[in-house]
């Protein structure tokens, strides 16, 4: 029940009252970036939604324009600004527009989607989330086979209210602490490649 009808009205009835919550989170978050990094304020990129299909998922931006490597454009600014996980609150459009779940598989390039095995490929079945099994596990501090595997281990059970539950609160604990802004060793997270035990892209 809460698959075919739950899931979807909820999200939509908590991504509407959390962006009337944070709008001046929002706000100031933008002016922020505005201040810091100037414009544009927002980043958007394709990414991989439910069934592969491309969408344009949004973040506020928090690293300089640039062909210069993540290290060379990220500051303290972005470096916390990520940490923090405010960079993903524009995401709840695409949430209300039904390209994302508030709980799912983080959202990936779609350059990776050649790379997936059929079992890492199975992350696809559903749509992708803001929190969920990756982010509550570390985010980024975790390998790539170990987050594709969340991501497929989720997309293959039903959805119940209560797994997602907790897996938002997980989520957000993270998020709380700051845990997982960036790969250890590296100032975001180094693409996936493909392979067992391969590391990772800007995947969050």
């Amino acid at each position: 029940m809460y698959e075919r009808f739950g899931k979807r009205g909820l999200d939509l009835l908590a991504a509407a009252a959390a962006l009337l919550l944070l709008a001046p989170v929002m706000a100031a978050v933008a002016l922020l970036v505005l201040w810091r990094l100037g414009r544009p304020v927002m980043f958007v990129q394709l990414r991989a939604g439910r069934g592969g299909r491309p969408f344009r998922m949004f973040k506020f931006r928090s690293m300089a324009e640039g062909d210069a490597p993540d290290a060379a454009r990220l500051d303290g600014f972005g470096r916390r600004l990520r940490a923090s996980g405010l960079d993903e609150l524009p995401q709840l459009v695409n949430v209300l527009r039904g390209e994302m779940s508030l709980v799912g598989p983080r959202p990936l390039p779609l350059s990776y989607l050649h790379h997936y095995s059929a079992r890492q490929a199975q992350r696809l079945r559903v749509r992708p989330g803001i929190l969920g099994p990756g982010v509550a596990a570390g985010r980024n501090a975790v390998p790539w086979a170990a987050r594709l595997e969340l991501g497929a281990e989720y997309a293959g059970r039903p959805p119940t209210l209560a797994r997602d539950i907790g897996l938002a609160l997980r989520s957000l604990l993270v998020w709380a602490t700051g845990r997982g802004g960036s790969a250890p060793g590296h100032a975001t997270m180094p693409a996936f490649r493909g392979g067992e035990g391969e590391e990772g892209g800007p995947s969050r």
